[in-house]
């Protein structure tokens, strides 16, 4: 492995069932968070027919912000806030949980009737102390809102925070970033040294990062310091991510995530006893995992 790489990461696939598969990547034992990102999953692709649909039961969350990103498909969140917002590709869902939040993810009506193809990321952005019990938010960005830069066979969508001299429009509550990349057959990037800790994904195509070889749907954690050339020999697309360092390490179990244990035990215990919120619309009722 050459000097740009710290480690290389394949992640742990889940069936969930009807063909549905999910790569969880991070935590790992080899990088537990990248900057604040402490949860990654790449959700599909996977062909779902007439009458076939995800449904994420609602669920709670503590202490995090939730960030999807769809390449492929539709999927339609409701909230205890209220909010119900679907989300399509090249959009944004930004869930600041907070001190507590409640959301379900379904595939909505249209795309149910007809079918679809789903395909995205998911992750988990840890809050700073001092913002882990604020009220929680939910805030949906169109495509059209984000920026976007292109560049040697190369466009970069900016998803959140700031890179490239770009600012997205997405709240967030410590310095990070998040580039989405569609990458053209031999299209080529340099990813700048930025931010200390620094992940590249590889989503559908193989990558060449600093040289080294990455296979399609793994990740390289960069080493710190030094810009990385990531090279795409047949396209395809990218996620490149990370930040400042966290400020202390999360814990983490089930749905929730603290800087206290204790904290999380007082969120199991309320779930146990439906204190959190209600989703509107919602009947179903997730019991809490041993």
């Amino acid at each position: 492995m050459n000097s740009s790489i710290s480690h290389l990461i394949d992640g742990r696939v889940h069936d969930l069932g009807d063909g549905f598969v999910v790569r969880r990547v991070l935590p790992h034992i080899d990088a537990r968070h990248i900057g604040p990102f402490v949860f990654f999953d790449h959700v599909g692709p996977v062909e779902m027919k007439p009458g076939q649909g995800m449904d994420v039961r609602p669920h709670p969350h503590i202490g995090l912000a939730t960030v999807t990103y769809l390449f492929d498909g539709a999927i339609r969140h409701r909230d205890s806030l209220g909010s119900v917002q679907d989300i399509r590709p090249g959009d944004v869902n930004w869930m600041t949980a907070g001190r507590g939040i409640v959301h379900s993810e379904r595939t909505p009506d249209a795309e149910r009737a007809s079918g679809q193809k789903l395909h995205g990321i998911q992750i988990w952005v840890a809050l700073p102390k001092s913002a882990e019990e604020i009220e929680p938010e939910f805030h949906h960005h169109p495509v059209a809102s984000l920026p976007v830069i292109e560049r040697d066979g190369v466009r970069l969508r900016l998803v959140v925070g700031d890179a490239l001299g770009l600012h997205s429009p997405v709240r967030i509550f410590a310095p990070m970033f998040y580039l989405a990349a569609g990458f053209g057959a031999g299209g080529r990037f340099v990813l700048p040294a930025e931010y200390a800790e620094r992940g590249v994904y590889a989503v559908d195509a193989d990558l060449v990062v600093g040289g080294e070889p990455i296979a399609a749907q793994s990740m390289a954690v960069l080493a710190e310091g030094a810009e990385v050339e990531i090279v795409a020999p047949n396209g395809g697309h990218a996620v490149f991510f990370g930040g400042a360092p966290l400020d202390g390490e999360r814990h983490l179990n089930w749905n929730f995530v603290s800087s206290r244990r204790e904290r999380i035990e007082q969120a199991r215990q309320d779930w146990a006893a439906r204190r959190f919120g209600q989703v509107p619309g919602e009947t179903e009722f997730i019991p809490l995992p041993a």
